[in-house]
């Protein structure tokens, strides 16, 4: 029976063999090989059994996460994107017995007709798409060429498309092993960090084999994001024939008991702003932190944008600069929220001139950036 086993084993030795040492194997192994091809790339040799199915060769992927957009300003479209959104428990965190009679008995019946409108203001007709879908399309395309061949370089939505699946799934077709993720939200908060990397995680879990993965942190102090900052505000003031009372750098908004229960969303926001005045001194004592984008009846962080630019001309304050910091790309917040919305209800208080700076979106620095902030695990991954 022994012997048998012996035999058996020695050739079942030849025919199995661990799918990781097909990939990365050394030439030297513990069972008696099959014949073998070789196949060499960038100093590796791979040997495979003849009959071997083809491989890719192994890769480091990097992979920047948007919130999302919707395909469409339709109101099909519209719902199937706020269901998704609104159904996360990271965004919406009350009691499911509570919220989704509100949710699908409401809101879902209403909010997406008027964000369609919304959406038609600003959505991009020469490329038929999102501005969001359009700039994170052109970063992913830049940035890979920045990192060149050996690095593959693509960008998910936690909600709509591409998802968050269909990336992973096309970086593993392509032999991505190894994954830097990077959640483009300068400031951490639950409801966009967070989630973003759970939707990575959740995918993982499913895979017979995952890839290593680095996710990296916020970055609301890089010094080289505050001076991104920084830089497209001199290059603003450079544009315009007047001088701007205060600049207001607008942050999404939170529920306020966010910040009781930890989340450090808050913190981050008002570091950045104070760390743009001490890049800046010349224009340290005219920035002014506020965040926009309620939603719900709760209270959330304070001050509110729209609250506070109707009350600014009443203050004597009537040329107003904005800019929105936590943006990393220009989306319906920013473009139809802030530059249409908040404009005209500041030039209705009684303001004189408003302009808004454009978020970073794919410029150069930009580019730049991120690719310094995903250089790192790159690097950690050689």
């Amino acid at each position: 029976m022994a012997q048998a086993n012996k035999a058996a084993n020695s050739q079942n030795s030849g025919q199995f063999r661990c799918f990781d040492d097909c990939r990365r194997a050394s030439p030297t192994y513990l069972f008696q090989p099959m014949p073998q091809k070789k196949i060499s790339f960038q100093m590796r040799t791979f040997h495979l059994p003849e009959n071997h199915p083809s491989l890719p060769h192994p890769k480091i992927g990097v992979l920047i996460l948007h919130l999302g957009t919707p395909d469409d300003t339709s109101f099909g479209s519209m719902r199937r994107y706020y269901r998704e959104f609104l159904s996360d428990k990271r965004v919406i965190d009350y009691p499911r017995w509570f919220w989704l009679p509100i949710l699908y008995g409401i809101i879902l019946n209403t909010r997406p007709g008027r964000k369609g409108r919304d959406y038609d203001k600003i959505w991009d007709q020469e490329a038929n798409d999102s501005p969001l879908r359009v700039y994170a399309k052109s970063q992913a395309k830049k940035l890979e060429q920045a990192f060149g061949e050996d690095v593959l370089v693509d960008y998910a939505f936690r909600y709509a498309n591409p998802s968050t699946k269909d990336a992973l799934e096309r970086m593993k077709q392509a032999g991505v092993d190894r994954i830097v993720a990077l959640a483009l939200y300068p400031h951490y908060s639950s409801a966009t960090t967070a989630t973003g990397y759970d939707a990575i995680f959740d995918q993982l879990k499913k895979m017979k084999w995952q890839p290593s993965l680095i996710t990296l942190p916020p970055y609301h102090d890089n010094p080289a994001y505050v001076e991104s900052l920084a830089k497209s505000i001199d290059e603003k003031l450079a544009t315009i024939d007047w001088e701007p009372d205060l600049i207001v750098t607008s942050y999404h908004g939170a529920p306020e008991r966010y910040l009781r229960e930890g989340d450090p969303y808050h913190c981050h926001c008002f570091k950045t702003t104070r760390l743009l005045g001490e890049a800046r001194p010349a224009i340290a004592n005219k920035l002014k932190v506020t965040f926009q984008s309620r939603f719900g009846p709760e209270k959330w962080l304070q001050p509110y944008t729209d609250k506070t630019l109707e009350s600014l001309p009443s203050e004597g304050i009537k040329k107003v600069l904005v800019i929105c910091p936590g943006f990393s790309v220009d989306n319906l917040e920013t473009l139809e929220e802030i530059n249409m919305e908040a404009r005209e209800e500041f030039i209705e208080s009684g303001g004189e001139n408003f302009d808004y700076i454009p978020c970073l979106n794919d410029s150069p620095q930009h580019i730049d950036l991120i690719k310094t902030l995903c250089t790192k695990g790159v690097e950690a991954f050689r």
